[in-house]
């Protein structure tokens, strides 16, 4: 028995229950009485399913309504209850017909607030404040990545398809120092844990291993610093991004650097990623030819490749201390490669339906996976069967980060969005957006910083801007 849901008939929609009556009729396989008997009954669970229906759209309006006035009017609606609070005793004193008639409304109104407030808590962020503090300019073109240095330095690092990265001051804002020695998009940038040395992956097939000479960078910071003019990067005029006029003319004050220390050239397709291992003294870089390569930090000689993925890689990212590589791939797969066995043991998650674009390490032997399929899933490396906590999002996860400190995930998103969620997959917030606050195009990457900073998150687009919030976690 077929169901005819695309057919129509002068111009409306033929029901499931009338395609069904008519292949009924047609076949002449029941008696008429019981025909009529099922066909009332499937007409009784039509006419439910619209009722349903209907209230599950009125319901849905009434939750997003709620939920825009409990974000924006919670401390005006409390002192409004307050002032109608008098108002309904002098009401119900007035007149007995009028009171009984109150009294019953007062009960309805107070049946609904009690049946509404269950279903509209499930929706309300924890008590999160979130806010721009500060706006890094400079790059002509869309930023792949933004990275934050160890603590110490408060630099921020930034990966930009204009072939160019770029060290920004975390805390004035003033571009550093600009890397120009890659020949193709510059796709990823990552600091060295304790030394003053800069890794970046690119499209020219290459990555770079670069000095950074942060004790110059902060002294160039302190007088940029001194002679700033106080203006609010955030809400300054909407100009072109940065102080660049054509690429590779840059700003007098600004440093520019074009030769790396190393220079790693073992793939032979771009390369989409790269990761410092086992503090510092490795590096791993990760390719569109499929493999990740495990390189001496020092020499550049290949001591392993990593291969099985069916096809390009999307990310690579080492452990914190322990040695620990997980790669991520457009084959809807992220791999965790166990560099602690002589055997190179391999563990292989599969669960999303869409390619796997970032895949990172969190605190208690997690690991955060985000996907074009629209979720993020928490899984424990003791168990790769299925995920611990699953989210559901409305638009494909970019690279996300995850807050060693207070276990928060930061999802950045194609629709311009900014999602945070707890690592049981709760969600906490929104970030805000709007014509100007916030990305007006693909969000591609997050970065957390260390809590107690002016900027804890640090955010990244294809409209070229990198931005710096502050998020309240409770812990400030």
């Amino acid at each position: 028995m077929r169901r005819h849901r695309s057919h129509t008939d002068g111009g409306r929609p033929v029901t499931a229950l009338r395609s069904y009556r008519e292949e009924m009729d047609g076949e002449g396989a029941l008696p008429s009485a019981v025909r009529e008997r099922l066909f009332d009954l499937f007409a009784q669970i039509e006419k439910e399913f619209e009722n349903l229906y209907a209230s599950n759209l009125a319901l849905q309006d009434r939750v997003e309504t709620l939920s825009e006035r409990l974000e924006t009017c919670s401390s005006a609606g409390d002192e409004k209850a307050s002032r109608e609070r008098p108002e309904d005793v002098t009401d119900f004193g007035s007149k007995t017909k009028r009171g009984s008639q109150l009294t019953v409304g007062q009960k309805i109104k107070t049946t609904y607030k009690a049946s509404t407030s269950k279903l509209v808590s499930s929706f309300r962020a924890p008590n999160t404040a979130y806010s721009l503090v500060r706006a890094y300019r400079g790059h002509r073109d869309g930023v792949w990545e933004v990275s934050v240095s160890p603590p110490c330095h408060q630099v921020i690092g930034t990966a930009s398809a204009d072939h160019a990265a770029r060290l920004f001051s975390a805390e004035t804002g003033a571009c550093l120092l600009t890397y120009g020695g890659h020949q193709g998009s510059v796709n990823a940038v990552r600091f060295h844990p304790s030394q003053d040395l800069v890794l970046t992956a690119s499209g020219d097939n290459t990555a770079h291993v670069w000095r950074a000479q942060f004790s110059q960078l902060s002294h160039a910071s302190d007088i940029h610093k001194s002679h700033s003019s106080g203006e609010d990067d955030v809400d300054a005029s909407e100009k072109e991004d940065g102080t660049d006029g054509e690429y590779g003319e840059t700003a007098p004050d600004t440093m520019t650097l074009r030769t790396p220390l190393l220079e790693l050239t073992s793939h032979t397709d771009v390369l989409i990623a790269a990761d410092w291992v086992a503090g510092g003294s490795q590096v791993v870089t990760a390719s569109w030819d499929r493999s990740a390569i495990l390189h001496d930090a020092e020499s550049g000689d290949i001591l392993n490749r990593l291969t099985g993925h069916d096809q390009e890689l999307s990310e690579v990212r080492s452990h914190p201390t322990q040695q620990l590589i997980v790669t991520s791939s457009k084959d809807m797969t992220f791999r965790l490669w166990d560099m602690r066995d002589s055997d190179l043991l391999v563990n292989v998650f599969q669960g999303h339906t869409q390619p796997v674009t970032s895949a990172v390490f969190a605190s208690g032997d997690k690991v955060v996976s985000g996907s074009d399929d629209r979720t993020v899933r928490v899984w424990d490396m003791r168990n790769m069967r299925s995920p611990i906590a699953t989210i559901r999002t409305d638009s494909a996860v970019n690279r996300i980060s995850v807050s060693t400190a207070v276990n928060l995930i930061a999802i950045p998103h194609d629709n311009r969005h900014i999602r945070l969620y707890d690592i049981n997959g709760v969600r906490i917030g929104r970030l805000p957006r709007s014509n100007r606050v916030g990305h007006s195009r693909m969000v591609c990457a997050v970065s957390w910083a260390e809590e107690g900073s002016t900027c804890n998150l640090f955010s990244c687009g294809f409209d070229r801007q990198v931005l710096g919030w502050h998020i309240n976690t409770g812990k400030d």
